[in-house]
């Protein structure tokens, strides 16, 4: 009974645990981005983190983004520490495509891959087929999505925009398939 001396109901109990968790995930992504040489490995190194949070905290994983809370947006608290995962994953995606637009996009189809990944190896679903360790998987997954945005921000930009210029490997990359292409 001493947790009601502190909480309303169960829901404020769950919701102060969900928020702690979403504190110590945007805490850990911010720590990965600014550890990163470059925006791609920003990413990267977010999409890392992510999944071993998720790993190394199933339950608390489970509990931040299932249903056991109800009326999630009845907590403020909750929902600010919530906001703050999403803050960091669309700065780390602001950086790579430099102030594009699409940034917004770009952090929601990071999240869905690190999220899903992460919901997949938590409720061990790919077991069956043996992809490896969690950090090698998100590594080569996130790679995977960062390339295929880099060739799309190279295609908007035609060559000639912020992305080219930011990203020399990327240029040079987009050079060799386009004389392949001709």
């Amino acid at each position: 009974m001493a947790p009601y001396r502190h909480f309303a109901d169960k829901e404020a109990l769950l919701a102060a645990v969900a928020e702690y968790g979403f504190r110590e995930l945007a805490a850990r992504l911010t720590v990965a981005n600014a550890a990163a040489a470059d925006p791609r490995a920003g990413l990267g190194a977010l999409g890392v983190a992510y999944v071993l949070f998720a790993r190394e905290q199933p339950s608390l994983f489970k509990l931040m983004f299932g249903p056991m809370i109800e009326q999630k947006s009845g907590h403020p608290d909750l929902d600010e520490a919530g906001g703050a995962c999403f803050d960091a994953l669309r700065h780390a995606a602001a950086k790579f495509f430099d102030g594009d637009s699409d940034a917004g996009d770009v952090a929601l189809a990071c999240w869905s891959l690190v999220h899903g990944l992460s919901a997949l190896i938590v409720d061990g679903r790919l077991a069956e087929y043996d992809p490896g360790p969690a950090e090698a998987v998100a590594m080569r997954l996130t790679r995977l999505l960062s390339d295929s945005l880099a060739a799309l921000g190279d295609k908007k930009s035609d060559g000639a925009g912020p992305n080219s210029q930011q990203h020399p490997a990327r240029r040079a990359r987009s050079a060799k398939i386009n004389s392949i292409a001709d």
